[in-house]
Parts: C-alpha cells; sequence; structure tokens
C-alpha cells in the first residue's frame, strides 16, 4: 500500500484545479426547460412507432399511441447525491376506431456525473422507477381518479423499463456535450487551451460544482507552466444565484496564460517608431558612423522572463518583462541598443459568445534601462524621451492584436453564454452568466 500511495502521491499534488464552474439549480432549470422538446419528440419516435402486424385476423387488434405530450419535465438537485430528472408524458391511445384512452407515463430517475476511465465526464442513472396509469377513458368516462394499469398490453407495448434503460437520452445529448467540455480550443495559430475535469463533480445546495486543470499546448506540445502556489478550489456563493452558471479563473490561470503565449513566441514584438536614423544622429552623435542613409529605426521587443498577472478586487494587472533590440536596416537588421523594458499594465475582461476578450486596456508604469550599447552611453531620461512614446503606445497593440479572438471558456457543445457579469476580485474572476441553446442551423 505504501509503494502505491508513493505512486500515486507526485501524480496527484502536480495536478491542482485553477479554474471551475458551478451550474446553478436556475442553470438545471434552463437546461431541462430547452431538453423538454427534445425529450418530446425522442418519446414520440419511440412510442409511436407503427406496431407490428398481428400474426393472424383473428388476433385481437393491437393499442397504438396515438399522441405523445411531455407534460412535465424537472431536473432538480440532490446536495451531496446528484440530480433527480422527473418527466410526466400524456400519452392518447387506440385500440379501435372507436375506443380510446389517456395514460399517463410517469419517470423519477436519479443521474448523477462520473468520470470515465478516459477522463471525460459522462452523466450515469442510478435509479429509475417508470410507472403507467389510466387518466381516462371513452367507455369509462365516469372515472375520475387515475389508476396504475399494471400486465396490460399497454404495458408491454411501451416498455417503461426500455425507457429507463436510455433515460439519458431524454436530455440534450448529454454525454456528447460532456466530452466536448475537455477539447483544445485554439489561442492563436500555434497555441491552443484545453480544460481537463480533475474528479467527478460535487453536489451542494448552490449547484453542482465542477473543477478543472487548465494545459496549454505550443505547437502540438504540452507545456510546463507555474507551479500554483496555492491549490484553487471554486469560491461557493453565499446565497443562491439567479445566474445559470458561475465560472471562475485563479490568478495562476491568467498567468498560465500568458506564459504560454509567451513561450509560442505570440508576445515577441515588432514594433515602428516615428524616429529614423537622422533625427537620432542629432541626439546621439555616433549614430552618425553607423548608417550613411537614413533608415527607419524598429524595436524588436523579446521576453526575457515570463509575464505575470496579478488579480486585486475590481483590478487585473499584467507585468510584462521584455527586451528591446533598436536597431535599423532596410534588408538586414542592424541593432545598435538594447533596453531592458518593464511594462505594467491594466487588464480589460470581457465575454462574447463563449471567448473571454482579454485587453491591454492602459499602461500604468513603464521602466527603461540600458542593457547594452553600440553608440556610447545614454542617460536614462533621453532613452524615455525617445523611445517611451512607441513602447507605451505599441506595446498594447501588438499585445492585443494576438488576444483579439479571446480566449474559449469552458463550454459545452451548441450553448452560449449571455448577460455576463465579470467581477475581479483579489486572486481570482467570476463570470456569472445564463446559458443560451444556439439555434439548429441546416
Amino acid at each position: 500500500l505504501s509503494i502505491l500511495l508513493s505512486l500515486l502521491l507526485p501524480a496527484h499534488t502536480s495536478r491542482s484545479p485553477d479554474c471551475g464552474g458551478i451550474l446553478t439549480p436556475s442553470g438545471l432549470r434552463y437546461l431541462a426547460e430547452v431538453s423538454k422538446p427534445h425529450a418530446e419528440s425522442v418519446l414520440r419516435r419511440d412510442l409511436m412507432a407503427p406496431p407490428a402486424p398481428a400474426p393472424s385476423p383473428t388476433s385481437p387488434s393491437r393499442n397504438q399511441i396515438i399522441s405523445v405530450k411531455v407534460d412535465k419535465f424537472s431536473l432538480t438537485l440532490v446536495p451531496d447525491t446528484g440530480l433527480r430528472l422527473s418527466i410526466e408524458v400524456d400519452l392518447g391511445i387506440t385500440s379501435a376506431p372507436s375506443a380510446t384512452k389517456e395514460m399517463r407515463l410517469s419517470i423519477l430517475a436519479d443521474l448523477h456525473v462520473d468520470m470515465n476511465p478516459e477522463g471525460n465526464l459522462e452523466l450515469v442513472t442510478s435509479d429509475c422507477k417508470p410507472t403507467l396509469e389510466e387518466v381516462q377513458s371513452t367507455e369509462e368516462t365516469d372515472r375520475s381518479a387515475p389508476h396504475k394499469s399494471s400486465g396490460s398490453d399497454v404495458d408491454k407495448q411501451i416498455n417503461v423499463e426500455k425507457i429507463c434503460l436510455e433515460v439519458s437520452r431524454l436530455l440534450l445529448l448529454p454525454n456528447e456535450r460532456l466530452m466536448s467540455l475537455a477539447a483544445p480550443f485554439p489561442i492563436t495559430p500555434n497555441c491552443q487551451v484545453q480544460y481537463l475535469p480533475l474528479a467527478a463533480p460535487m453536489y451542494s445546495e448552490q449547484g453542482i460544482i465542477i473543477s478543472l486543470q487548465t494545459t496549454f499546448q505550443v505547437a502540438g506540445t504540452v507545456i510546463p507552466l507555474p507551479v500554483s502556489p496555492v491549490p484553487f478550489s471554486m469560491p461557493e456563493p453565499a446565497s443562491s444565484s439567479p445566474s445559470h452558471l458561475i465560472l471562475a479563473f485563479s490568478e495562476h490561470f491568467y498567468t498560465s496564460l500568458f506564459s504560454a503565449l509567451e513561450e509560442s513566441g505570440a508576445l515577441n514584438v515588432s514594433l515602428l517608431s516615428s524616429l529614423t536614423t537622422a533625427t537620432l544622429a542629432e541626439r546621439i552623435t555616433q549614430m552618425g558612423s553607423l548608417f550613411q542613409e537614413d533608415l527607419p529605426v524598429v524595436l524588436q521587443a523579446v521576453t526575457r522572463s515570463s509575464p505575470h498577472v496579478v488579480l486585486e478586487e475590481d483590478k487585473a494587472i499584467v507585468q510584462l518583462f521584455l527586451t528591446a533590440q533598436i536597431g535599423a536596416g532596410a534588408s538586414l537588421f542592424q541593432s545598435f541598443l538594447s533596453v531592458n523594458v518593464d511594462v505594467t499594465a491594466r487588464l480589460h475582461l470581457s465575454v462574447a459568445d463563449t471567448r473571454m476578450i482579454i485587453s491591454v486596456a492602459a499602461v500604468e508604469d513603464i521602466e527603461l534601462s540600458l542593457a547594452t550599447s553600440d553608440v556610447g552611453p545614454i542617460l536614462a531620461a533621453l532613452l524615455e524621451e525617445l523611445f517611451l512614446p512607441t513602447i507605451r503606445e505599441e506595446v498594447p497593440a501588438q499585445i492585443n492584436k494576438v488576444l483579439r479572438q479571446g480566449v474559449f471558456l469552458p463550454h459545452i457543445a451548441s450553448f452560449t453564454y449571455t448577460d455576463v457579469n465579470i467581477t475581479i476580485h483579489k486572486d481570482y474572476v467570476l463570470i456569472p452568466c445564463n446559458l443560451q441553446l444556439e439555434a439548429r442551423t441546416g
């Protein structure tokens, strides 16, 4: 046992959540609402299939279901356990042209989400109780109270046990959608993000809590990320939330995102200055001996260490650590200065559909320091005067070009997010939102 534990512990400690979500009771009500027409069409297809032909002309005609209407469809939370699915279906049944009766099919099922060996979440039925009751008959109109029908031809024809075996089908393709949660999503052409469930969800009064670990791939390879100093756990709302879903992202998630972008080279930018070698030579005399013709000055900025994101109340900040090679050259770039650039900038967060749009909104602080020089010593004040305006304007603009497509949020296929409200807290970001089923096309 001790050997087994020693093998498990390293794997376990390296896997800690950095984001997650809570599907609230109101989110479950919405999922039930959009599943209701789907459930009706599935039941109609299953129950109204033409009956098998009678074996002989003397056999009594079989009951035929002529209408299926889902009257009630609800999903409720059972804290610490899972979900309860309750369905009531009104059936119209005829056994002869003149005789019709109404039956009510009631289904009560207990569901929960498990993690399968492949690491995907899947919906599992743990218990299902179907009942079939007669509501009304044209031959017995005086019968007012429904009574249970057992062992009848209708029971055999409907095969309620079969419905229970496949009761999860009555929800909108849950397992296909749960698998889509862990699909890799592109951020840039060679950088992808993937949200991996760490365990089966937990069930509390606030909702279904799912913990996720983010992995980033650069050119198809998963990259190692900064170790999270504190394991992240989903902050539960103090009271029931009116939103369908509450997503939460840790500070570590955002630092990892920018680290992945840095690893992929997406934060290495080329900045065109308004200066030329001739205008620089007026301020730095040794420039004249390096360039005989007047050329535009270019800053090629590369990251010298991983970026860092800091989350405070109502404020998100990114710290970028760059080295800018300053040079010129029409065909061959010739560097004459190397400057360390530390940028502290505000981040603006918003959500469009299922993507988080992150942008550098305002630069709060820039520090320049001379690293190397081929044109002699240069005072810090002159460095700032010459290059600060370009860096202040161009670095955020270039990074926003990289980030403009947004970063896919954890989501399941065919659903998008609306009524989004983002709040930034110390160490994490909270995104309450509503679900919306996209209209089917084609």
